[in-house]
């Protein structure tokens, strides 16, 4: 039984057609799916019944090269050509995180010759004072309206020992991986955890660079009306609520009998040495980012503590162990709180942040010594 197709005046398929050049090169489609495997032919004849001709179309044709692919990469089957759509990517959307970040991460100028760092922003202040070494190894850093809403911020304060890196990397990291890890933890009752996850991803990737030294941290996430609050180290949070010192911490130090006994289960020891506990002898503290060294014993984990942000909250003190070692807790909101509420009718936590170092300083502190202030009561 024969069988035959015919195309009759077909704009297509027309040697005529305006689509395609008067030229003599074709194109043959062979529709060889039609016919049982067993029956292919070796080669196709000129008078198959199953063979088109068709004319080659020209260079900028609706069928040109720039939209129909020849090449073997493209071919499906035998006499399969395939259409290639190209479409235009569409323009990137950017959305900010954060409307204000300011950090004390890597300092343009050298460490070396900072004497003093000082920052001002929406609802925040901050001062650094380098100590007696040559390098300052404390940072910061701070971002407000997270997510472009006003009632959200992030602050971290870091207190690096062995060099500045480990402070450098933890202000340049932590907030990112901590909201990270947030965002993928809707449930209230997981945040502990995202901000646990934040600070073990945080040391993770610090280890791998190789380079020596640690950091303490003390961070601050404003969210939702709770103040999340977390430390790894000697760095500490404290809230003025309605006057009274509130410490939000807990200072990780060999010392601490916890603290202590972990060190020891895991193999370590610690010993009285230059005056401060240490954890073999060397590091004065048990917690923090960094330190490979040490790392067996000197986690990264955090303590974290969530608390309602209400109206007797009026600020939080962010600061390293340069202050807290020679200022307590209850002097040191006392000295604030006259400059952070209209007590005294100005309103300067700067100068409030300057008054407490100066005190340390007074009293014999050597160390780095950083102090944030925080008006909690913007977030209400």
């Amino acid at each position: 039984m024969s069988c035959s197709i015919a195309v009759s005046n077909s704009p297509v398929f027309s040697p005529s057609s305006p689509l395609f050049c008067q030229s003599h090169d074709a194109l043959n489609l062979t529709l060889t799916h039609l016919i049982p495997p067993s029956s292919y032919p070796p080669s196709p004849s000129p008078s198959s019944p199953f063979m088109l001709r068709l004319q080659k179309p020209p260079t900028g044709s609706l069928l040109s090269s720039s939209s129909v692919s020849t090449s073997p990469t493209a071919c499906m089957g035998a006499g399969t050509v395939e259409t290639i759509l190209k479409r235009k990517r569409p323009a990137k959307l950017d959305i900010p995180v954060a409307k204000t970040t300011t950090s004390f991460g890597a300092p343009k100028t050298p460490c070396e010759v900072r004497r003093e760092v000082e920052s001002e922003g929406d609802g925040f202040s901050v001062y650094c004072e380098r100590g007696r070494k040559k390098a300052m190894e404390d940072r910061f850093s701070a971002s407000v309206e997270l997510q472009g809403n006003s009632k959200q911020a992030f602050f971290g304060v870091f207190d690096g020992h062995g060099g500045a890196k480990a402070a450098e990397f933890a202000a340049q990291k932590l907030r990112r991986n901590i909201l990270d890890e947030v965002d993928r933890k809707r449930d209230k009752t997981m945040i502990k955890e995202a901000v646990k996850q934040g600070y073990l991803k945080t040391d993770a990737e610090f280890l791998k660079q190789d380079v020596a030294g640690g950091t303490c941290c003390v961070t601050a996430l404003i969210q939702n009306g709770n103040l999340i609050v977390s430390n790894a180290g000697d760095c500490r949070a404290v809230l003025s609520r309605a006057g009274v010192a509130e410490p939000l911490t807990s200072d990780h130090r060999p010392s601490r009998e916890d603290e202590k006994d972990r060190i020891e289960t895991w193999g370590g020891y610690v010993d009285l040495c230059h005056g401060s506990w240490r954890i073999q002898g060397c590091l004065a503290v048990s917690r923090g980012i960094g330190d490979k060294h040490l790392k067996q014993w000197v986690i990264a984990e955090p303590e974290t503590n969530i608390i309602n942000i209400e109206s007797d909250c009026e600020f939080l003190i962010l600061a390293s162990d340069g202050l807290w070692d020679k200022v307590s807790n209850q002097e040191a909101v006392d000295i604030a709180r006259p400059k952070c509420l209209a007590i005294n009718k100005t309103i300067d936590p700067l100068v409030a942040c300057k008054k407490l170092v100066q005190l340390s300083v007074s009293r014999g502190s050597s160390d780095d010594i950083s102090v944030m202030l925080i008006q909690l009561r913007n977030y209400i």
